[in-house]
C-alpha cells in the first residue's frame, strides 16, 4: 500500500495537517493498516520537495489550518492518474508467505507440512477476529467494512492455497519415496533378460 498515494488522495478531498491527515488515514481504512505519525511526516516532505504538495500558512475564517498541506497542480494530476491506473500484481511486493513455503520446500531439514499448520492456525484466528470486528462495525462506516471484507477475503483464499500446498506437497513426497522402488524395478527387469541368456 503506498502512503505517498495515500496521502494525495486524502488531500484532494481536503487541505489537513499532518495530524488531520493521519486520523483520516486510520478513519478511511478501518484502523486495520495503522500509520504512524513518522512516517506520515517524511512522506509529505518528499511530496513537498516532489512539488505535489505545498504547506499553507492559514489566515481567516475560510482559509486551511494553520500547518494545513495542499495539493499543488501537479499534485492533483499524480493522483488523478493513480485514480485511473489499475493496480497491478507485481506493485503489491513480494508476499513474505510465498517465498517462505518456497524456500522451505527446498531447504533441507524444514518440516513444510508442520509449517503450513502453524501458518494456518495463526490466519484462523485472525480471520476470527476480522469476522467478529466486521460484525461490530457500524453498517455506515463504508471505508472501514470495505477494508475489512477485503482482509476476510484474503484470509479465506490464504486458507485455500495452504490446503493446496499440504497437497501439492503430500503428492511431490509420495513421489519421491515411490522413485527409489521404481529404479528398483527397472533394472531387476533389465538384469533378467542376461540372466535367462546365461
Amino acid at each position: 500500500m503506498s502512503v505517498k498515494y495515500a496521502l494525495l488522495a486524502l488531500l484532494s478531498w481536503r487541505p489537513s495537517t499532518t495530524y488531520q491527515l493521519r486520523k483520516d488515514f486510520d478513519g478511511s481504512t478501518g484502523q486495520t493498516w495503522p500509520l504512524n505519525i513518522g512516517q506520515v511526516s517524511t512522506t509529505l516532505q518528499r511530496l513537498e520537495r516532489d512539488g505535489l504538495v505545498v504547506r499553507e500558512g492559514g489566515s481567516g475564517d475560510d482559509a486551511a489550518a494553520p500547518g494545513a498541506w495542499r495539493l499543488t497542480d501537479r499534485g492533483r494530476d499524480e493522483v488523478a492518474a493513480w485514480w485511473r491506473t489499475p493496480v497491478s500484481p507485481a506493485s503489491r511486493g513480494r508476499d513474505e508467505l510465498v517465498i517462505k513455503l518456497a524456500l522451505a520446500a527446498v531447504v533441507p531439514g524444514v518440516d513444510v507440512a508442520e509449517l503450513v499448520q502453524r501458518q494456518r492456525s495463526a490466519i484462523q484466528r485472525t480471520l476470527h477476529d476480522l469476522t467478529r470486528l466486521r460484525r461490530a462495525t457500524d453498517p455506515a462506516d463504508l471505508p472501514a467494512r470495505l477494508v475489512l471484507g477485503n482482509h476476510i477475503f484474503t484470509a479465506e483464499a490464504e486458507l485455500r492455497w495452504l490446503d493446496e500446498v499440504e497437497e501439492t506437497v503430500a503428492r511431490a513426497s509420495l513421489v519421491a519415496r515411490s522413485a527409489p522402488s521404481r529404479d528398483r524395478t527397472a533394472e531387476s527387469t533389465q538384469d533378467a533378460p542376461a540372466r535367462s541368456a546365461r
